[in-house]
């Protein structure tokens, strides 16, 4: 079975339940980030060892919450040594809007995977018809560089919480076929 990894922040507890969706599809263990955005050796050494590493944030003012910018930022030594190069990678976000520039901070997530020579995997589902239901479609806002999910007051809609469940799926998939 292929290692696989997600390290994420979760603000609400909207992003933490993409993750858990991703992570039953895929089989990957789930590294939350504290509120104070540190991280721990043991952490380190599984994304270390990891076959693909998942990036995981709401999208905060366009980007990725400060948390996980710290955890980024704390990669340097990683990307000095190449120590992810030519690992998988991929992520999700979610804003409480339609848009919220969420695809601003999936560029984050490509940029930084890019930088460490990583490999992403992208969404891999078409956008619905205009006349979809929103609620029920699958990548109804059309972003296909990983799960993009709107988290309003009253939860996600079912559409957004398939693709995550779908997204994880891709993600074993293309992982065993890398790996083998």
């Amino acid at each position: 079975m292929p290692k696989i990894e997600i390290v994420s922040y979760s603000g609400t507890g909207n992003t933490t339940e993409l993750a858990k969706l991703i992570a039953a599809e895929c089989g990957a263990r789930i590294w939350e980030l504290p509120h104070d955005g540190t991280v721990k050796d043991k952490m380190w050494d599984a994304l270390d060892a990891a076959d693909a590493i998942l990036f995981g944030s709401p999208t905060y003012m366009g980007g990725p919450a400060w948390q996980f910018k710290r955890f980024a930022d704390a990669t340097g030594e990683r990307w000095y040594n190449r120590d992810w190069q030519d690992k998988l990678a991929g992520g999700f976000t979610t804003s409480g809007s339609t848009n919220g520039d969420k695809g601003e901070c999936m560029s984050y997530f490509i940029t930084l995977a890019n930088q460490h020579g990583m490999i992403w995997i992208s969404l891999g589902q078409s956008s619905p018809p205009s006349r979809s239901n929103p609620q029920t479609a699958t990548n109804w806002s059309g972003g296909n560089g990983g799960v993009m999910a709107i988290a309003g007051r009253d939860g996600m809609p079912e559409g957004d919480l398939q693709s995550a469940k779908d997204y994880g799926a891709r993600v074993l998939t293309l992982t065993k076929r890398f790996v083998s």
